[in-house]
């Protein structure tokens, strides 16, 4: 019988369960430790990641390297304009909470790119 193992779902918090795969497979196969936590990457949190890149460059959060606030406006409209291709290319094919939580980033890191360039 396969050994279990736990793994995070970073969308919602919980653990689940995952079977381990064949020990016996080539090198090249991906082996987890019964230590490890893996983390499962969904769509919400592509999007929070790019609202941040967003507030990065807004001034609005700190750079994680250099722990600065700076504002750069061209990399923040082109982090807006490639939230709002995911929402125009994935219309008709989102949950309403992925499609309320497109339509919140987009609100807000639109108002926060009107406020910071003067507009």
């Amino acid at each position: 019988m396969a050994e279990e193992e736990k793994t995070v779902s970073a969308d919602k918090g919980k653990k689940k369960e995952r079977p381990k795969q064949d020990s016996g497979a080539a090198k090249d196969r991906e082996h987890w430790s019964d230590n490890e936590l893996l983390y499962e990457f969904g769509f919400s949190t592509f999007v929070l990641s790019l609202s941040t890149s967003a507030l990065v460059h807004l001034g609005e959060l700190p750079d994680p390297i250099t722990n600065a606030k700076e504002v750069n406006l061209q990399l923040a409209k082109q982090t807006i304009s490639i939230i709002e291709m995911l929402k125009e290319k994935t219309k008709g094919n989102l949950t309403k909470e992925e499609e309320s939580l497109l339509d919140n980033v987009l609100y807000d890191v639109r108002l926060k790119f009107i406020k910071s360039s003067g507009m």
